[in-house]
């Protein structure tokens, strides 16, 4: 079969033929292309299996002919190839009215969006919520998600303000640049009282910015650390709950219950993402744009 394969640690994938899996085989119709197929491939997460196919998410029908969004596929086999191996465990329904491009990007993107608003925090009582990060594909589905799920002030923030416009299309409140003088004076301008909930996609200073305009009680999800890894006094956290997020250190049963619920808004049109995709061909192109922090959603057709 034809597949993007990782031959040396931190390297763009090299598309060659490559051996089938035998068990467990998902034809995939799309693969989703994420900023943490490049860590893996880097090396920062562990050393990775080489020779091994790339790509952590995909969209796919199995043996029976169910289509299925697949998180996770069991290595060598990743999902920038023709086939891959899933874990049944990790395998969803998808209807057949969302298409491809946003089924795949309800995954990862997705999960990493809707999970810290609905299982660490609750903002369904007109709570207000701050989208650190809300530039990127994950934080404009959070952006959404926030107002679907009953948020009343809800403000994104990011260094890049063109996106910023984007976000506040998407139904933000308002938006922040970051990287002023006083990143904590400018976002706490939005919320006087201080922020209820924050969504972190990008920790490092940011995040102390953020943590400063929060209120006592206040919930912060870091899910993220593109801006690094900060020193938070321990006074500062006082009276707030900070979490660390991870899609796939929840249980896979709560996994599936999300990505149902997303793939419901989605089927309902109540979610929007932006997509573009690549041929397997153009793998190495699609890893560089990548490289480049884009502000879409990158799928790899085979």
């Amino acid at each position: 079969m034809r597949a993007a394969v990782l031959e040396a640690v931190g390297q763009a994938p090299t598309v060659r033929e490559f051996d089938e899996p035998t068990r467990d085989v998902v034809r995939v119709s799309l693969a989703g292309c994420n900023p943490v197929d490049l860590a893996l491939a880097s090396g920062e997460m562990g050393d990775p299996v080489i020779p091994s196919v790339v790509g952590k998410e995909g969209i796919g029908r199995t043996a029976d002919g169910t289509r299925v969004y697949f998180d996770s596929p069991i290595s060598p086999f990743g999902s920038w190839a023709e086939l891959a191996q899933l874990d049944p465990d990790l395998a969803f329904e998808v209807p057949d009215d969302v298409d491809d491009d946003l089924a795949v990007a309800l995954g990862i993107a997705g999960l990493a969006a809707w999970l810290p608003l609905t299982r660490h925090a609750d903002v369904s009582a007109g709570q207000s919520v701050l989208i650190l990060g809300a530039t990127g594909i994950v934080g404009n589905i959070a952006i959404q998600a926030a107002k679907i799920l009953g948020a009343g002030r809800v403000v994104g923030a990011g260094r890049d303000a063109g996106a910023l416009q984007k976000a506040q299309e998407l139904g933000a409140d308002a938006v922040v640049q970051l990287g002023t003088d006083d990143d904590a004076a400018a976002l706490k301008s939005e919320v006087k009282d201080g922020y209820d909930v924050v969504v972190d996609l990008i920790y490092g200073d940011p995040f102390l910015a953020a943590l400063d305009a929060t209120t006592v009680g206040a919930t912060l999800i870091t899910v993220g650390q593109g801006a690094g890894t900060p020193a938070i006094p321990f006074a500062k956290l006082m009276g707030r709950t900070h979490v660390g997020h991870m899609n796939n250190l929840l249980p896979a049963s709560v996994m599936r219950q999300a990505y149902a619920e997303l793939v419901g808004l989605a089927s309902e049109k109540r979610l929007t993402v932006e997509t573009t995709r690549y041929s397997l061909d153009d793998a190495e192109k699609a890893w560089d744009a990548q490289a480049d922090s884009p502000h879409v959603k990158i799928g790899i057709a085979p």
